[in-house]
């Protein structure tokens, strides 16, 4: 098979007369595609380390992944050292349009070969990542591991009936916000530190309280050690069930979301974390309705929550046209959260990223204005028909031209980068 298609850039006079021919075409609708542009270039997305080593870290503890949580494939060239997961993602960033952010789990620390437990963990063991995100003008986003740990075996942590164990995963919250509002300081960037638990039950629970009130206990120790806002910003994540915990998960969605109000905290809404059948998209608007920031993972789910690559399809672009539509961007901390071992790991983060990224442009060139006088004067005959009418209207050539000004391949030409890379590089790991 031929792979001149990878490797063949377009040449910029055609990738700009195309734009200026789709320009002129959404100019007609009243969207401006310049404003359009510049404004997809104020969102930083939360590009997750996990992807690069299937959620591996670099603990040595021995244990399995755990936590409900599962990494399929075996796809060569994983990263294995912290030097080459950082190496991995500078790849992977150069070939994503746009300025963006890195996210990370505390079972990435750098502890020099010492064993440092979890609730022991200090900013200190993170300044190679600190240092690096530096370099890269990078913003940093940090997460609690509540799982492949001894202390989180048995599927309980934070609402654990056991107080020492339940004490040491506190410990392990408190330790990890320091970290969060280290991280923001150093890097002038405020980072979000996002609290999720894999705490549930196999089979039908009896008593459906008391894991609730002993998490509830649990958080509010944790946020009651005080870090500045400025730096670090506090989010709590639900999840609908887990491998391990299909009949009753103590963080479920209508738990935090009750906890966020009453604490005011961030919530986060991952796309896979709900019924199959269900969108996050109608709770966009409604948690808006009673908190300020949220938190957004976006996943693809099929079936349930098997966090597969993220691609252009109807409920990624609903969810960016719901952003755009409710003006939520700058409320909204957009962050990648899959992990796939089957393809090369840093073309998905890659395809991922891109698809956020396009959806949301997409979206930035909708006729906003438009459809809503159609709405409001409830002509939804035309806003029917307005909508099929989009969907051919010429985004890619607008996707091209913001690609070729943020200096990143157009169309398929970053495929060959990335097969250069595994070539160069990812081959060469055993």
């Amino acid at each position: 098979m031929s792979t001149t298609i990878f490797t063949t850039a377009t040449p910029p006079s055609s990738i700009e007369s195309a734009y200026k021919a789709a320009q002129e075409r959404y100019a007609a609708l009243g969207v401006d595609t310049e404003a359009a542009l510049k404004r997809l270039a104020t969102v930083h997305v939360s590009l997750h380390c996990w992807q690069g080593d299937d959620v591996g870290g670099f603990e040595k503890l021995g244990e399995a992944l755990g936590g409900g949580l599962a990494a399929t494939g075996n796809y060569p060239g994983k990263a294995r050292t912290p030097n080459e997961l950082r190496g991995d993602t500078v790849r992977a960033l150069s070939l994503i349009p746009g300025k963006h952010r890195f996210n990370l789990h505390a079972l990435y620390a750098e502890t020099g070969g010492k064993r440092v437990d979890r609730n022991e963990l200090l900013p200190e063991h993170f300044q190679g990542w600190i240092d690096w995100s530096k370099e890269q003008g990078l913003g940093m986003d940090f997460n609690p591991s509540y799982f492949s740990h001894p202390k989180a075996a048995d599927g309980l942590t934070l609402a654990h009936p056991d107080t020492g164990i339940r004490k040491f995963w506190i410990e392990h919250g408190i330790a990890c916000r320091k970290i969060g509002g280290a991280i923001g300081a150093a890097l002038g960037k405020t980072c979000v530190t996002n609290v999720w638990i894999p705490d549930g039950m196999k089979d039908l629970p009896i008593d459906r309280v008391a894991p609730r009130q002993r998490l509830t206990e649990a958080l509010d120790e944790i946020f009651a050690v005080p870090v500045n806002r400025a730096d670090n910003l506090d989010s709590v994540e639900s999840k609908l069930f887990g491998i391990g915990s299909e009949s009753y998960v103590v963080g479920s969605h209508e738990y935090y979301l009750g906890y966020a109000i009453a604490r005011k905290k961030l919530l986060c809404l991952d796309t896979g974390h709900f019924h199959p059948t269900e969108t996050i998209v109608d709770k966009i608007s409604a948690v808006f309705s009673q908190l300020d920031e949220i938190l957004l993972h976006v996943s693809r789910g099929i079936r349930w929550d098997s966090d597969h690559v993220v691609i252009v399809d109807d409920s990624l672009l609903a969810i960016a046209q719901e952003l755009v539509r409710g003006n939520f961007l700058d409320r909204t901390h957009v962050g990648l959260d899959y992990f796939d071992a089957s393809i090369n790991r840093v073309a998905a983060w890659v395809i991922g990223a891109r698809a956020m990224i396009k959806a949301l442009l997409i979206a930035l060139l909708e006729p906003i204005q438009l459809l809503r006088e159609l709405e409001n004067v409830g002509d939804f005959t035309a806003r029917l028909a307005m909508l099929e009418e989009l969907k051919t209207m010429p985004y890619a050539a607008i996707w091209d031209y913001y690609c070729l000004k943020q200096n990143v391949p157009v169309g398929p030409a970053w495929i060959g980068e990335v097969k250069q890379y595994e070539t160069d590089v990812l081959s060469k790991r055993s």
